[in-house]
């Protein structure tokens, strides 16, 4: 399929041929959570082995830390079923974690300093080493407390025998991989333009506690008011995990990403994970016989990229992303802009999860011109803007350089998601999409309705410091989520699961493999060959390099 199909594509109605099409696609969460004790510092303990291994298991696994768990959803076809998925998990987590809690925010509270923050172990395996490493990696460059912000991945999925319909219905004669790739494409950089509409209505990161600031050691502080002594925010902020202090980086800022099609973005991350960056290269990769990252590169892996949306695919052993990417085309889409919702016990609501189906197949319609530096520029701009001041009455926007009310543009584009939301509820007299895109109108009329303006009126009225919410609700939820009975077929399901992730990871230790030393340089010899494959002949350098010049 053409460049031009992917970023020049018709904007059709929802069809009625296509509508019983589009209901129940695939959905799952991935949702990282801290293990801290009562007092809110991070657990300085290893992953419980009653939850299994961490290297193994599917659904109960580590981020950065050994404290950051992540609870995997399987993807499922409907909401209620996925969100009950998640309940479950937390239910068996918080029976198996002794007297800790789940951190019930975004934004870490307590002791941050490095010393207090254990990074993940994964074992004595080649896989295992690479993914401590890696993490190792990022504490260099990024400090220990940047990487347990905590948040929600969304990933979705249209149901498969959408496609050929709607390859049909478009009139597009090549074949169906292209054409699945190129639309998924064109919905990425509508969730990337209007993705500011995810950080006002889901934003629940205001305010940081003192420790975060110290930790974080910003430039940016300044920009901050004291609402105590141990409190500081941002009073029309939404996602600070979004902004500056967040996971906005300066050194990833200096390389484009193109997202106007797979080829250009597989070829842009490759070089990202193979051209050399100064200032990683005084830290050094391998010092003595010790790994202090796994490379010196811009980004040590393509993970390491942090971008508000992704396109996935599922890996097989000894398969990076983007070679399963390159072979197999985008089987689903990662919305990773998502806050833990502090008013929610398991992080997201069941109309949250609509209202972002909806809004997902919405993005999947509308056209979606290619986007230049320029507009790059815009986007980003206009989610910083949001997330630091999102709640603003007078907020304004740039949409292809036009100012526009924040308010405005979020009641249009809800406005034109009522169609899909009323396919998507299937006729069910309930209506429950079109009942989750209502509640967010109101939240967009009314924003102390949103969870941003909700956290600051509660540490108000009950005279609490942003650490002692965020306390509360994690006790509160914790204590739910143990004394809630959970199924015994479940529970004999989870325990299964426990045991045969012990066992693979147990034989993984064991098993004989080549040097650590060879299986990195195997693990990175194809990504470089794929990267000169991918090479443009326009060039530009990018600032820090020791590569000279580097494409796009």
């Amino acid at each position: 399929m053409s460049n031009a199909f992917a970023c020049i594509r018709r904007n059709p109605p929802v069809d009625k041929t296509l509508q019983p099409f589009l209901v129940h696609g695939l959905k799952g969460i991935e949702k990282e959570s801290l293990r801290v004790a009562r007092e809110g510092t991070i657990s300085l303990s290893p992953h419980p082995v009653q939850l299994g291994a961490a290297l193994t298991h599917p659904n109960i696994t580590t981020d950065y830390s050994e404290a950051l768990l992540e609870l995997i959803t399987p993807a499922m076809p409907r909401e209620s079923e996925m969100i009950d998925f998640l309940a479950h998990l937390h239910k068996y987590v918080c029976a198996n974690i002794s007297d800790e809690m789940i951190l019930a925010a975004s934004m870490p509270v307590g002791d941050l300093r490095d010393s207090a923050i254990p990074i993940a172990k994964y074992g004595s395996s080649n896989v295992g080493k690479m993914k401590h490493i890696y993490r190792q990696g990022l504490s260099y460059r990024y400090g220990r407390c940047m990487q347990v912000i905590a948040g929600i991945h969304f990933n979705y999925s249209l149901p498969e025998p959408f496609w050929p319909q709607y390859q049909h219905f478009m009139k597009h004669t090549g074949d169906l991989k292209s054409f699945t790739t190129n639309a998924y494409m064109g919905m990425i950089r509508n969730l990337q333009r209007y993705g500011w509409l995810i950080q006002y209505l889901f934003g629940s990161s205001p305010a940081v506690s003192q420790s975060f600031m110290d930790s974080r050691n910003s430039i940016h502080s300044n920009t901050f008011e004291k609402f105590d002594e141990t409190t500081f925010y941002k009073p029309y902020a939404t996602s600070l995990r979004m902004s500056e202090v967040g996971y906005v980086n300066p050194v990833q800022a200096m390389f484009n990403i193109s997202f106007n099609s797979l080829d250009e973005y597989i070829g842009d991350l490759s070089r990202a994970t193979s051209i050399p960056y100064l200032g990683y290269e005084r830290i050094g990769a391998k010092v003595g016989e010790r790994y202090r990252q796994l490379n010196t590169n811009f980004l040590q892996i393509e993970n390491e990229y942090y971008t508000s949306v992704r396109p996935k695919q599922l890996t097989r052993p000894k398969e990076r992303p983007l070679q399963a990417l390159r072979r197999r085309g985008i089987q689903y889409i990662e919305i990773r802009s998502l806050d833990i919702d502090i008013f929610e016990p398991t992080g997201i609501s069941i109309e949250t999860a609509r209202f972002l189906e909806a809004f997902s197949l919405f993005c999947l319609f509308q056209q979606s011109p290619c986007q230049d530096l320029k507009q790059n520029e815009e986007i980003k701009n206009n989610a910083l803007s949001v997330a630091n001041n999102g709640r603003e009455p007078s907020l304004e926007l740039l949409n292809a350089g036009r100012k526009i009310s924040l308010k405005n543009w979020a009641l249009m584009l809800c406005q034109e998601m009522q169609e899909i939301c009323e396919v998507l509820d299937n006729g069910d007299n309930d209506k429950p999409y079109t009942m989750a895109l209502h509640k967010q109108i109101e939240a967009i009329r009314h924003p102390e309705l949103t969870p941003s303006a909700r956290m600051l009126s509660v540490m108000r009225s009950q005279k609490m410091s942003v650490t002692e919410l965020v306390l509360q609700k994690s006790h509160e939820y914790t204590c739910q989520f143990k004394h809630a009975a959970l199924d015994a077929s479940i529970k004999r399901d989870f325990d299964r699961q426990v045991s045969a992730s012990l066992e693979n990871y147990r034989r993984l230790n064991a098993k004989r493999e080549i040097s650590f030393d060879q299986y990195l340089s195997n693990y990175f010899a194809e990504n470089t060959a794929a990267s000169k494959t991918h090479t443009k002949d326009h060039s530009q350098t990018i600032p820090g390099s020791t590569a000279g010049t580097a494409t796009r």
